[in-house]
């Protein structure tokens, strides 16, 4: 899940352990090209989910840049919705894609790289064929034609 709150506000969004690792790497490479030192932010014990934990909707594509003059990240956060064939009537009553904007100092992000990353290890690990995640009692892999790799 990413989080975040604003006054009473609190917002919560599934996303994909990927999508996490992939943001920390994104959040450390713009931090590596701002000329101005970064502080470490907010420490581990302040990253937990806060309850209650009811997600909006799943995240689909993250986006995310700096705004030099305003010294902020912006991280862009579009619902997730699947792809629809071209005469797939659902595609007319389909709604727009919602979009969560947050913004955020260099250490708030920073701090949220590192969490996403301890967050991240702590996760199932992915399949070599397939990249999806294996369970314990390992998973059926589409890559091997439905064949159960174990973990």
């Amino acid at each position: 899940y990413l989080q975040a709150r604003h006054g009473a506000e609190l917002v919560t969004v599934v996303v994909e352990k990927e999508q996490v690792q992939l943001l920390g790497a994104s959040v450390l490479e713009l931090l590596s090209n701002v000329e101005v030192e970064t502080g470490q932010g907010p420490g581990e014990e302040e990253m937990g989910l806060e309850e209650p934990v009811d997600p909006r909707w799943r995240a689909g594509r993250l986006s995310i840049g700096y705004e030099e003059e305003r010294d902020q990240f912006l991280l862009e956060i579009e619902e997730f919705q699947p792809e629809l064939e071209e005469d797939d009537p659902a595609r007319l009553l389909r709604e727009e894609a919602q979009i969560v904007r947050l913004w955020a100092s260099r250490e708030q992000m920073l701090a949220l790289s590192r969490h996403g990353a301890t967050v991240a290890e702590r996760g199932r690990p992915a399949c070599q064929f397939c990249g999806n995640p294996v369970d314990p009692q390992g998973h059926t892999c589409p890559a091997m034609n439905g064949h159960h790799e174990r973990a």
